[in-house]
């Protein structure tokens, strides 16, 4: 053989090598998730749909003779969260919401990869990945509305964030949020896809405070309606021990204040605890509108130091 070099990995890099291929067999990842929706108290039904799904692998040793406790292994396991808030009105917003979870769902049931340590060159093929995942999704609600002929316009909002082990792939249309919340600091992790965010891409103001609710509200990209370009934006975050992930609609971010949203998370409690005292506050707050919160709250043990909350990346 000619070249030995990758067959024989300097001790520098071994550890680096075995985390790539073989993952963390030291870390021990622990996830515990809440979930809540609620039509709200000025609306008569409820446009929002929330999943919240796992996977998992795990092998079977046919026929060894090794002790029985030698293969008493883990198995790897993954965790898919989406929240969807629908336009265009009555049922129709609650057939798109609908349509998107149940749409994706069907996508994935046999694509996915397990990456232990993903490269720039997986999360690149992620990131097309989810553009090509919310296009498929988009054109199918907008196929529905069509066939149905008075469901044109109809569209929906969609953010999922995907987690295999410590590491979270956010993919996002829409305005609908995800946050990190770590060590008592409350990090969004999307951008509105409003006008008036827009406004502010643009330099045309400030801040969105400076317009008119309508504007906060109006969404300049979502799955279905009429839209013809989506903006599909992705983020990528490591995580680590005690994190929390909180997806959530406008229904809550409208009514509560991020700085409340922050206090009722560093309380220590179960995630479907929290989800609960979320959403009373979103209806004390007026409930509004369509509510619907999903918490994931991950452990982990022996984990790699992660990046502080500082330099993640965010809007």
């Amino acid at each position: 053989m000619e070249d030995t070099k990758w067959y024989q990995p300097t001790e520098s890099n071994l550890n680096e090598l075995a985390a790539k291929y073989f993952g963390d067999p030291a870390a021990s990842i622990q996830v515990e998730f809440g979930a809540l929706t609620h039509q709200g108290l000025r609306r008569s039904n409820n446009e929002d749909h929330y999943s919240v799904t796992r996977r998992y692998r795990a092998r079977d040793v046919l026929l060894t003779n090794l002790p029985v406790e030698t293969n008493c292994l883990r198995q790897d396991e993954a965790y898919a969260l989406a929240v969807a808030d629908g336009v265009g009105g009555a049922a129709f917003g609650e057939l798109a919401s609908m349509l998107a979870l149940r749409t994706g769902w069907e996508l994935t049931g046999k694509a996915f990869k397990w990456n232990f340590n993903p490269s720039k060159a997986e999360l690149d093929e992620m990131e097309e990945a989810a553009n090509v995942y919310m296009q498929l999704i988009h054109q199918r609600i907008q196929k529905e509305a069509e066939s149905q002929g008075g469901y044109n316009g109809m569209g929906t909002t969609l953010t999922c964030a995907l987690t295999m082990g410590l590491d979270a792939f956010i993919v996002h249309v829409g305005d609908s949020r995800a946050y990190l919340f770590r060590d008592g600091k409350l990090c969004r992790l999307t951008t509105d896809q409003t006008l008036a965010e827009s406004m502010v891409a643009a330099g045309m103001i400030s801040s969105v405070d400076e317009v008119a609710k309508k504007f906060r509200n109006t969404l300049v990209s979502c799955l279905g309606a009429n839209m013809h370009e989506l903006d599909v934006a992705t983020n990528h975050v490591k995580l680590q021990n005690q994190d929390r992930l909180l997806l959530c609609t406008d229904g809550l971010t409208d009514m509560v204040t991020e700085e409340n949203i922050a206090a009722i998370l560093a309380v220590t409690e179960p995630p479907q605890n929290q989800c609960q005292k979320l959403m009373d506050a979103a209806l004390a707050g007026g409930g509004r509108d369509n509510v619907t919160v999903i918490i994931g709250a991950y452990a982990a043990s022996n984990e790699s130091p992660t990046d502080s909350l500082d330099t993640i990346q965010t809007p």
